[in-house]
């Protein structure tokens, strides 16, 4: 009895899932829980508008999820309740060119500051010659 009400389903209904769930199988992130915290925050948008963990993601939706300082645009073209290998994960969105070059951008600014030297911390070295330039009359 339980095929027969699940066949009555139409495959546009039955293609759809939480985007908490979406989310982490899709890799963005590693967690449910992650993923869930990221869409309370408002990192996470469909369609432009914030949503709640269980709001259902469909075929075609568009998603735009920030973390950190980058960003992706995405539409998604499938969905997974099932976390797979990024192979196969690749199918499920199309990130826009315009997401794809802009975070190509920050990342490539990253590595050009990390080879400048600019790290996070400076060392005791840097630290003292730091102190001496502000000390100076």
């Amino acid at each position: 009895m339980t095929g027969e009400s699940r066949a009555s389903v139409s495959p546009a209904e039955d293609e759809r899932i939480r985007i908490d769930k979406w989310l982490w199988a899709a890799r963005f992130y590693r967690t449910r829980g992650l993923a869930a915290d990221a869409i309370e925050s408002g990192q996470v948008r469909i369609d432009g508008a914030r949503v709640k963990r269980s709001h259902p993601v469909r075929i075609g939706s568009r998603v735009t999820i920030g973390k950190g300082d980058l960003a992706w645009d995405i539409e998604v073209l499938g969905v997974s309740e099932r976390r797979g290998p990024a192979a196969e994960v690749a199918h499920l969105y199309r990130e826009t060119t315009e997401s794809a070059q802009t975070r190509a951008r920050v990342v490539a600014a990253r590595a050009n500051a990390r080879s400048l030297g600019a790290s996070g911390r400076p060392t005791k070295r840097d630290r003292r010659k730091l102190e001496d330039f502000l000390n100076e009359p």
